[in-house]
């Protein structure tokens, strides 16, 4: 397709975007639950084993509202799908450096809560490989850090009194060994 100019039309370029044989790409419409709309092109949406299960289900017409994931965080998941999607560039077919870096680069400046937002959309959405990235990350910046401030990330009470705490920091005085700046994890 082309403008009236006789350039081609910008959809129909992102239709061949990694699709050597020039057939159009099917477009799958999300709707995530704060009601933002996203396109994604099919073969990246059926990463997602719940996406995939819809689209073999013929839902792909329709509007597929993802509940559980807000806008900000479907978008990051969709750019995970879009950047590991047959064709793009960290397809199976694409260099381990590439992949690599990808790993290593991606959320890597997100603040922690978004983090934990994406592992529930990656669990949400089936996508174990996003699951793993994240919670690997996740497990990274807490690595040596205090005991205090993984409670406090993660919520959870202290349920010891003082002298209890002192004894056990006594007794596994090697636990405390080596702990990091706590300021570095959020």
């Amino acid at each position: 397709m082309a403008t009236p100019n006789g350039n081609p039309d910008v959809a129909d370029q992102n239709n061949h975007v990694g699709n050597p044989e020039k057939k159009p790409l099917t477009l799958i419409t999300l709707r995530s639950s704060d009601g933002h709309i996203f396109s994604v092109p099919e073969n990246a949406a059926v990463l997602s084993i719940t996406l995939n299960n819809l689209v073999e289900d013929g839902c792909a017409g329709n509007i597929i509202p993802v509940d559980n994931v807000d806008g900000k965080t479907l978008s990051i998941v969709l750019a995970f799908l879009n950047a590991h999607a047959e064709g793009g560039p960290l397809s199976s077919s694409s260099d381990d450096s590439a992949k690599r870096k990808f790993r290593d680069d991606f959320l890597e400046d997100e603040k922690i809560g978004v983090l934990f937002d994406v592992v529930l959309a990656a669990n949400y959405l089936n996508i174990a490989s996003l699951l793993e990235l994240v919670t690997q990350k996740i497990a990274d910046r807490i690595k040596n850090k205090s005991e205090k401030c993984v409670r406090k990330l993660f919520g959870i009470e202290n349920d010891f009194e003082p002298e209890e705490e002192e004894k056990i920091k006594r007794e596994y005085s090697w636990c405390w060994e080596g702990i990091d700046s706590d300021d570095t994890v959020y």
